[in-house]
């Protein structure tokens, strides 16, 4: 079912609104065909929202802003976000702020939250959904730390790591979907997709 899916959406245009690398390979590597379109909507971690609402309000405004400029292209948001004790960890600023949060989630649970949206505005349909998985960090030493801190790639990374990275030394389990881990959910994306997309006759 999911593999004759993948077929029929090559009749469709598809544009990914986020700048992602992450999500970019990880579609890609599934056979989806479909073009970049960054949404200009700027992300605010400090909306008075619950974690879970907060990636969803996210998802939700990068995809309508590039569906309205995109009417006839199938289009797909998504928001990842780590929250450890409902704090909500963001990029870092700078290697101090890598070192907060890594020693904060050193030994402990934390769970990734990533909401994905579609958007057909030809259509007037959209839908969200959104997947969470706990992940629990080995205790680090201020030496793994700060180690890890010096190949620069928590830099650019919500929680300040990248679990497909040299950041998987760090984790000691996970429950739930790796893939969402790295930044999109991708079984339950498709899951949600064919169930979207029943309507329509390719």
């Amino acid at each position: 079912m999911l593999f004759s899916l993948i077929d029929n959406l090559e009749r469709l245009d598809i544009v990914l609104a986020s700048g992602s690398p992450r999500r970019y390979e990880i579609l890609k590597g599934v056979g989806l065909n479909f073009r970049i379109e960054t949404s200009e909507f700027e992300e605010n971690n400090s909306l008075s929202l619950k974690p879970f609402a907060l990636a969803t309000h996210n998802a939700k405004l990068k995809g309508r802003s590039v569906a309205k400029i995109n009417p006839e292209s199938l289009v797909i948001s998504a928001d990842t976000i780590v929250v450890l004790d409902n704090e909500i960890m963001g990029k870092p600023k700078n290697e101090e702020d890598s070192y907060r949060m890594l020693s904060k989630l050193s030994g402990k649970t934390h769970q990734v939250i990533t909401a994905f949206g579609m958007f057909y505005y030809k259509y007037n349909l959209s839908t969200l959904d959104s997947v969470t998985t706990n992940v629990t960090f080995h205790a680090l030493s201020d030496e793994e730390i700060l180690a890890y801190i010096n190949t620069s790639e928590p830099s650019d990374k919500a929680g300040a790591y990248a679990i497909q990275g040299q950041g998987g030394l760090l984790v000691e389990k996970i429950d739930g979907c790796y893939y969402n881990v790295v930044g999109f959910p991708l079984s339950r994306f498709y899951i949600v997709l064919n169930e979207f997309l029943g309507n329509f006759v390719f």
